[in-house]
């Protein structure tokens, strides 16, 4: 179901960012609840002026903050769907319906969609994907690999857009991470951080006492979880943005291959590349699944040579191109990448039989 509380729109398409705006998207990358203060000060301005652009991007959708489950945390699989002639715009809806199905794209090549599914256990995973993903009507074939270890994700990658003296200012900067996935499957968080979650998933920057009053929990005790998740792993943050008015039109997905003496390697040089956006090991005959971020089509030469500089064992074994991402870590996107709802994530409900 669409959240309620999805972004007004009062900007046209045809917008795109200054470079403030992409100044503000860069330190909320690297610190997504900072004070105003803090962020103004990073970027030259007062705290005032930077709440207040915030504020406009939000309204129209062109950034938002969100909250989500550590990978550790969960089952992850990515799964390729192809459609029946016809059938490719019903079957994405009905799967960005799904609260478990945290992101949505539309591909070129074989395969029509890639879905980035979630769930507790894998085998609550593998249930739902082949019952409720499999059984939706046009879909004509699938297949699903799950995450062994993320390496880097939307999360952890800036648009470098400010200056690095500033981003020093808002702390230590990000390191990607290097998570086995469902490490602490088959569990569900305390009740207190699931509320907090869910809050916060809505709205990343929500201040502690607004907080509070969503989640019934006093202001201390709110502020006391999230600063304990956010230390232990168990809650990442991220600031999004609506790629494509920012200038970044193109998203590639790659499926390549690394000598398994050099996969981890390979997965953390990948994370290091300022295109790479999302870096994966995944079951099934080719081991790495990398998301990147580029201007344009013409952008693809160039980065393929780069990473035949720089891996030289690493093997491209497919590529596919992202037509349209509908939805991301829940939020609904327009065709200009723009939030205008969100499904809550949740689990599948629907458990194995003993």
């Amino acid at each position: 179901m669409q959240d309620s509380g999805a972004p007004a729109h009062g900007i046209g398409a045809d917008v795109q960012f200054t470079e403030q705006d992409l100044a503000l998207v860069d330190a909320l990358q690297s610190a997504p609840r900072a004070p105003w203060s803090a962020v103004g000060r990073a970027l030259g301005i007062d705290a005032t002026t930077a709440a207040r652009r915030w504020e406009r991007l939000t309204a129209g959708g062109l950034a938002w903050v969100t909250a989500y489950d550590s990978a550790r945390n969960g089952a992850v699989g990515f799964v390729e769907v192809s459609s029946e002639p016809g059938a490719h715009h019903a079957v994405s809806a009905q799967a960005c319906a799904l609260p478990w199905v945290f992101s949505v794209d539309e591909t070129s090549g074989e395969f029509d969609l890639l879905l980035s599914v979630g769930a507790f256990r894998p085998a609550d995973l593998g249930r739902a994907v082949h019952r409720a993903v499999g059984g939706l009507p046009g879909v004509r074939a699938m297949r699903m690999q799950m995450g062994v270890t993320l390496f880097g994700e939307g999360g952890d990658w800036r648009i470098r857009a400010m200056e690095p003296a500033g981003r020093a200012g808002l702390g230590a900067p990000g390191v990607p991470s290097r998570t086995p996935y469902a490490v602490r499957t088959g569990t569900r968080g305390a009740a207190p951080d699931e509320a907090i979650l869910t809050a916060l998933s809505g709205d990343g920057r929500l201040g502690y006492a607004a907080l509070a009053a969503a989640t019934g929990l006093s202001e201390h005790v709110a502020r006391r979880g999230v600063q304990r998740m956010l230390r232990d792993g168990d809650l990442r943050l991220r600031c999004d943005f609506a790629h494509p008015l920012a200038g970044l039109r193109t998203t590639a997905v790659y499926r390549m291959a690394s000598p398994h003496r050099l996969l981890a390697q390979a997965g953390q040089g990948l994370t290091r590349l300022s295109q790479v956006r999302l870096c994966a090991s995944v079951t099934g005959p080719h081991n790495l699944l990398v998301q990147v971020l580029l201007h344009s089509l013409s952008d693809i030469d160039q980065f393929e040579a780069q990473l035949a500089a720089s891996f030289p064992a690493l093997e491209i074994k497919d590529r596919t191109i992202v037509l349209h991402t509908p939805k991301r870590m829940g939020w609904l996107l327009d065709d200009h990448g723009r939030a205008v709802g969100r499904v809550p994530l949740a689990p599948p409900t629907e458990h194995p039989a003993p």
